[in-house]
């Protein structure tokens, strides 16, 4: 069989501390899944179940922990908002998912960026539409290296921070998640199947703001370490 386009090569992110490298299958992203970010956003965060939008495999850009990425500042936008993020990547096929067993499916976890055209998400939202425009665009989900469980366990509790320019702009805890890593994969997993590669952004605390060309984004996750990006 020949292929009238190639197809493109699949994208990637290393696993910390060795030469191996997930593929990426697909991005689920949850959202409002911090109170505090929920009420900052309008909305009552104890009246919604989960929620989820998407982003393509190809809106991952892997940041390596010595590597500045430098990201465009994107286009058709006027509020280029960061969002800080726990990431949980799947390794393991699963429907239906049983809470208890939900975080046997999850094989590692990284530190990642939600990048938000923020203007046109809540264009969209004020219009009943879908946000892909405001979230799915190219490069939107920096993401740092990959750990494996196994080596820093499940991230049930852990400090989660974003800076822009050296101030402090988002600082939480993933205890703060309403709905935990092992209940999102559970929900998640009613609708999909979930498949090894699959990543999920599991929210972000309040604190959300824009950012402009000649910034400089660092986020991280206790055990996880810090990427960085620089908005040009």
């Amino acid at each position: 069989m020949a292929f009238i386009f190639p197809p493109e090569d699949p994208v990637v992110v290393p696993v910390v501390g060795t030469s191996d490298s997930i593929a990426v299958r697909r991005i689920y992203c949850v959202g409002r899944n911090y109170a505090a970010h929920a009420r900052e956003m309008g909305f009552d965060p104890d009246r919604e179940p989960p929620f989820f939008f998407l982003k393509p495999d190809n809106a991952v850009v892997p940041v390596a922990y010595d590597q500045v990425l430098e990201l465009d500042y994107p286009s058709e936008t006027q509020n280029y908002h960061y969002e800080a993020e726990l990431v949980a990547v799947i390794g393991k096929s699963g429907s239906n998912v049983p809470l208890e067993q939900a975080l046997e499916y999850v094989w590692g976890y990284a530190v990642g960026l939600d990048m938000t055209r923020r203007d046109l998400q809540m264009k969209m939202r004020e219009m009943g539409r879908p946000w892909e425009i405001g979230k799915a665009f190219d490069r939107s989900a920096p993401i740092g290296p990959i750990h494996p469980a196994t080596s820093v366990g499940h991230i049930a509790m852990a400090d989660l921070w974003l800076t822009v320019n050296g101030d402090t702009k988002q600082k939480s805890n993933v205890t703060h998640l309403i709905w935990s890593v092992a209940e999102t994969v559970a929900y998640l997993s009613k609708f999909f199947r979930l498949e090894p590669g699959d990543l999920i952004y599991t929210g972000t605390p309040e604190g959300v703001g824009p950012v402009t060309t000649g910034d400089t984004i660092r986020v991280g996750v206790d055990r996880l370490g810090e990427l960085t990006v620089r908005i040009v």
